[in-house]
């Protein structure tokens, strides 16, 4: 229907003209047109085309209340509907009852929109009993990816039904750093009723990946539970694991991980003086480095690498003779690179971060000169905007956003390492000088860490660094932080479910392929795997809760 007839139908109904029928809600009546609920409602379509009219030509609803009714009627003559937190029950209840699509649709947007914690399992039984598959799914994962805090936290947890938790737990997906988690919430679970659960625990049991719990925590907490202790067939699944735990690692059958919800992507390089096509990825479920045959147009290094919205940008680059301005896009879910839009500037040593769906590509080298210009790329435009200009030419820095800012720190300018460092704030297209660093330092890696700005590591014009610092935006000041373990500059760096990690790297001319890790409770740094990525200049990136994901892991 156009906009036209259907605003003319609409005050036709508001006034009450040429209407051919009554529907009665309650004690409520509204005069209607046949012909428009027919359009928007497959119920009403057979109500009115093969039911008998009424003799007085009035439909009675007595158990629908008016108000739900005159939301439906609304959207049958204007294609538009108000869902609010107070309506939304009864209005999808509705919905569903008269066959209202679009109603439907609406309910389901909004629910979507409100998925927290404290009411996904809700949400998700809504969405089973009224038959919206999207919003039911959507819901299922939500619990899967926020099943930490679900299983610990919710009160609606607790209602869930023992299928129901039991199609949670055997789940891949299911997103837990630990399995004892699993087993934490099974008993939450049991308890909230444990005359009558209790016998439901060999079956939630049989779900747990017992060989990824440690030993200790097999034998010191779930084989002295008493629901588990008392059931025959439990402990012989106890037993069973410990046993294989304690088999050497070759004989011990490999456990089957849950999928990560996040992955960690090295990107390319430089090694033997040359530039690296090499692609990894890091599971850290599995502590396990996954190469990968994704080939690159050319061979570059020192070029900047960001995810965005599905897809894997490399930005610019340099090949030992010149510098580019070319950026490289990869799908994961095409498994294809695309050339898109090319950078105002050629630039290789840059510093890129990404912020509100657009990336940001700053400084660099461009023909052994240091760059201090700026620019940003939108996908939906495909093109680059330039931005204001930083206070200071700079090559090798660090780059990573917080709290809606881009901070860039230190870096290479001329010969010399900078110590200062700046943010930008798109809303004023306006660079700001903050609290400088206390040592200049070039190739150190940035990222946004709980709340500040960690620069970790990179070259002080004497030595490489192994010292880690932190800015507080909030206190403009720096603070030391743990060092690393090894010293080392142009490395990769990301955060991987709460955790530091840095891949690759130079020290003193030679390579690292260690994956260093810092753990913020502790303040320490450890060595998580002695393999991986052989390479400085080493770009990284964290792909996160992608559907296409599972295609590249093992």
């Amino acid at each position: 229907m156009t906009s036209a007839r259907s605003t003319v139908f609409r005050e036709l109904f508001l006034d009450g003209q040429v209407c051919d029928s009554v529907i009665r809600a309650g004690d409520v009546e509204f005069k209607i047109h046949r012909i428009i609920l027919c359009n928007c409602s497959a119920y009403f379509r057979d109500l009115f085309c093969y039911k008998p009219l009424p003799s007085n030509k009035v439909y009675n609803f007595p158990t629908v209340s008016p108000k739900a009714m005159s939301l439906i009627l609304e959207y049958a003559y204007t294609q538009s509907v108000v869902v609010t937190e107070d309506n939304v029950l009864e209005l999808l209840a509705e919905a569903d009852h008269f066959i209202v699509t679009g109603v439907i649709q609406a309910c389901c947007d909004f629910l979507e929109r409100k998925l927290c914690v404290n009411n996904c399992v809700s949400i998700y039984n809504l969405a089973h009993l009224h038959n919206c598959p999207d919003l039911r799914g959507k819901a299922f994962l939500y619990i899967l990816h926020h099943f930490e805090e679900v299983g610990a936290l919710s009160l609606e947890f607790l209602q869930l039904s023992v299928q129901q938790l039991s199609d949670l737990i055997e789940n891949d997906e299911l997103n837990v750093k630990q399995e004892s988690t699993v087993f934490e919430a099974i008993l939450r679970w049991i308890n909230y009723s444990p005359v009558e659960r209790g016998c439901d625990m060999p079956a939630l049991l049989k779900q747990v990946r017992l060989l990824l719990i440690p030993t200790e925590y097999l034998v010191g907490t779930v084989s002295r539970n008493d629901v588990v202790s008392s059931s025959p067939a439990c402990m012989d699944m106890v037993t069973t694991a410990m046993k294989m735990l304690n088999e050497s690692i070759v004989e011990r059958p490999m456990p089957q991980t849950r999928l990560p919800s996040e992955v960690l992507l090295a990107v390319g390089g430089w090694v033997s003086h040359f530039p690296s096509v090499k692609i990894e990825l890091y599971n850290v479920r599995a502590d396990h480095w996954v190469p990968l045959s994704w080939t690159r147009y050319a061979s570059l290094g020192f070029y900047g690498c960001a995810y965005l919205n599905g897809c894997v940008y490399c930005i610019g680059g340099f090949d030992f003779i010149s510098y580019s301005n070319h950026v490289r896009r990869f799908s994961l879910t095409n498994q294809t690179w695309t050339e898109v839009g090319p950078m105002h500037e050629e630039r290789g040593f840059l510093s890129v971060a990404t912020l509100n769906g657009c990336i940001y590509a700053m400084g660099g080298c461009q023909n052994q000169k240091k760059l201090k210009t700026a620019e940003r790329y939108e996908p939906d435009t495909n093109q680059w905007t330039m931005i204001a200009s930083m206070h200071k030419r700079r090559a090798e820095a660090g780059a990573a956003t917080l709290h809606g800012k881009v901070y860039i720190c230190g870096g290479l300018t001329e010969d010399e390492p900078l110590s200062c460092a700046e943010s930008y704030n798109p809303d004023t297209n306006q660079w700001t000088l903050i609290t400088p660093m206390e040592t200049g330092r070039t190739g150190g890696a940035v990222v946004a860490y709980n709340n500040e700005i960690f620069v970790v590591g990179g070259f002080n014009g004497i030595t490489q660094l192994r010292s880690v610092i932190a800015y507080d935006p909030r206190t403009s000041r720096w603070r030391n932080v743990a060092p690393m373990l090894h010293p080392r500059k142009n490395f990769g760096i990301a955060v991987l479910e709460d955790q530091l990690y840095v891949v690759g790297g130079f020290y003193n001319g030679g390579l690292f392929c260690n994956l260093e890790c810092y753990d913020e409770k502790t303040n320490r740094w450890y060595i998580v795997s002695d393999k991986g990525m052989t390479q400085g200049a080493v770009s990284c990136c964290v792909l996160k809760r992608h559907p296409d994901l599972t295609a590249y892991l093992p």
